[in-house]
């Protein structure tokens, strides 16, 4: 775990100053002449400002200021300057790194007064008002560090944060899109058998009976697909297989039931077998769609799909004998089949036809 490791790690670095900080300030005090001798006193503090250090995570702030304390102690009595200073340093970096900016600076301006008051008390080996420098270098050069560390640990807590809300509204918008889809055309092929079941209903019963079975079909088929899309939000990718240009003939033959006689053309072949599944669906959710408005609003007495594969593209064109006429208003059909084709770097056209009819052209470039 986690907590464990961070324990263990804080605790051996206790572990090697401590015994760093006992061998090596000998080394020290012997270059350092006019110093107090090291006794058992001067062990000691050592000893406890690097045995302490082992708690810097879980209490930063009474750690340093126990470290405060033993240093400046250490320090008024004379002893030569050496690796417990390194335990110091480590304290301050510790709280700037874990605490916000106002409250680390005020810690860090009252350890810089505590610490720098060996350079006023006379004691052997007293360094003087030169000593001010090394002193206050010990507390500003590790708090600059500390909140250079915490202020990049928090921008990048928000990177992350943003690129996750940002990939979660692109798969509410993704979702949202499919559903959509799938909800639009099933609803417009069910209103337009119905229609044509109320008109038949009195003059020709057999007939309306066949519209309705075929919004019963529809209905199921839509259902269908429509779990599989919520399935993907309740489970990620366990899920059916997404739609792709492969299932146009089923499309084909539902749309013919609802009454919209559909041509469907498919020249050349992909390139290497299979389109990718982006570009797959991204193809079958436009032809789709089109074919949505097409029985919605052309009234149309029948509609053409044409798909050419080329290499490095997949060109998708709809084209219908309807009315013509701009599309209308705050419609999403038009803006949803867009964003499809410019999310995958192709490029899109939609409007109406100068002998009539509309006509949406969707061009998808296929990655080698």
């Amino acid at each position: 775990m986690w907590w464990v490791r961070r324990w263990v790690g804080d605790g051996l670095l206790a572990g090697v100053l401590l015994v760093f900080g006992l061998v090596a300030t000998r080394f020290a005090a012997a270059n350092q002449p006019g110093t107090l001798p090291l006794d058992g006193m001067a062990y000691a503090l050592i000893a406890v400002a690097s045995a302490v250090l082992a708690l810097r995570r879980r209490w930063p702030v009474p750690v340093l200021a126990i470290v405060t304390t033993a240093v400046t102690v250490y320090l008024i009595r004379g002893y030569a300057y050496g690796p417990v200073l390194i335990v110091f340093l480590i304290a301050v970096y510790t709280v700037s790194a874990r605490l916000p900016l106002r409250p680390a600076a005020s810690l860090a301006g009252a350890v810089l007064i505590v610490l720098t008051s060996h350079v006023f008390i006379p004691h052997v080996g007293n360094p003087g008002l030169a000593g001010l420098v090394p002193a206050t270098a010990f507390v500003v050069v590790p708090f600059a560090l500390g909140v250079t560390v915490r202020l990049s640990r928090e921008a990048t807590a928000h990177a992350r944060a943003d690129t996750a809300r940002r990939i979660a509204d692109d798969e509410r918008l993704r979702i949202a899109q499919e559903v959509h889809d799938v909800v639009g055309h099933g609803l417009a092929a069910i209103n337009m058998q119905a229609e044509i079941a109320l008109h038949l209903l009195q003059r020709k019963p057999e007939q309306a009976e066949a519209a309705l079975a075929a919004i019963s079909k529809t209905s199921k088929e839509g259902l269908d697909e429509l779990r599989a899309t919520l399935s993907a939000v309740r489970h990620g990718d366990e899920r059916a297989p997404a739609p792709g240009l492969a299932q146009l003939p089923a499309l084909r033959d539902r749309l013919a039931d609802a009454g919209l006689p559909v041509t469907v053309t498919v020249s050349g072949a992909p390139s290497g077998g299979d389109l990718p599944a982006a570009v797959d669906l991204a193809g079958y959710r436009i032809v789709q769609e089109a074919l949505t408005n097409v029985l919605r609003h052309a009234q149309a007495t029948h509609a053409f799909v044409r798909v050419e594969h080329r290499p490095g593209e997949v060109e998708v064109e709809v084209v219908d004998t309807g009315r013509g006429g701009p599309p209308s208003p705050g419609g999403t059909g038009i803006a949803g089949m867009r964003e499809r084709a410019t999310a995958l770097g192709g490029a899109f056209s939609a409007g109406p036809q100068p002998g009539g009819g509309f006509r949406v052209h969707a061009v998808l470039p296929v990655p080698s």
